[in-house]
């Protein structure tokens, strides 16, 4: 049974400046915990779990010394961000600091440049994972990697993209990077342009690509569209989806 102090000190992890002070997030849901007990053990802190969940995962949780408390769904509802809380929640230690070693003439991969919105950050990290991209990288502005609801949305990709926090003039300043391309309205047709490894630019989803690095992309590239439509433009993860499923058709299908 939880005591007060317990569910608010819980709580408390849903903020971002918490979860700073104690290098501790949330992963809630049976796939999500299981995921993280199968690949990624020595992050588990402890686990709040139902009968149910205890039933059949305790020998896993014995196995690697876990701290677990038996809750009621109840206990569940309260300490979780969803409405329909799934069996169990688990507190996870950072990661170890990550490392923007990377090639970018040899590899593409993605920077999102101030995305707020933790289901299109997720979504962007899950697609990365889709696709084999091991590393990606967001401007500092960009939606925390340890919300809650961005590990929620990657659906255990987060533990297998690296994601890396730097202002893209530094990015560019510490990297050898040849091709600089830039989602926008008036770039040149991603289906007629024969793209190259490098990093792909992804906006803002109300403002687009920021000013100051809209000067710093080589290649804008778009999405074309219908001519008669009435659609201004695409949501963050979706456009995100079709430029780098061409990407990946170019230069690693035919690879």
């Amino acid at each position: 049974m939880l005591s007060k102090n317990q569910i608010k000190e819980i709580q408390s992890l849903h903020l971002k400046k918490q979860r700073d002070n104690q290098k501790l997030f949330i992963v809630e849901g049976v796939k999500s915990v299981s995921e993280v007990l199968l690949q990624k053990s020595e992050l588990v802190s402890k686990v709040y779990a139902t009968k149910e969940f205890l039933s059949n995962y305790n020998k896993k949780l014995q196995q690697y010394k876990i701290d677990n408390l038996e809750i009621t769904e109840g206990e569940l509802q309260k300490i979780s961000l969803q409405n329909n809380p799934n069996q169990v929640f688990a507190l996870c230690n950072y990661f170890s600091d990550t490392s923007s070693a990377f090639d970018f003439n040899k590899d593409f991969t993605i920077y999102m440049d101030d995305i707020r919105d933790p289901g299109n950050f997720g979504t962007i990290v899950r697609l990365a994972d889709w696709f084999g991209i091991k590393n990606v990288f967001c401007s500092p502005a960009s939606c925390d990697f340890y919300n809650p609801k961005v590990i929620q949305a990657t659906m255990g990709a987060f533990l297998r993209v690296n994601v890396v926090y730097s202002e893209l003039d530094t990015l560019l300043k510490q990297h050898s990077i040849d091709n600089v391309y830039g989602a926008v309205l008036n770039g040149a047709n991603i289906y007629n342009n024969k793209l190259s490894n490098g990093l792909i630019i992804i906006g803002n989803e109300a403002n687009g690509i920021s000013d100051a690095n809209l000067k710093l992309i080589n290649k804008p590239i778009t999405i074309p569209s219908h001519q008669n439509n009435g659609t201004e433009s695409l949501n963050a993860a979706m456009a995100t989806s079709i430029i780098v499923s061409e990407f990946y058709r170019q230069l690693k299908t035919s690879a």
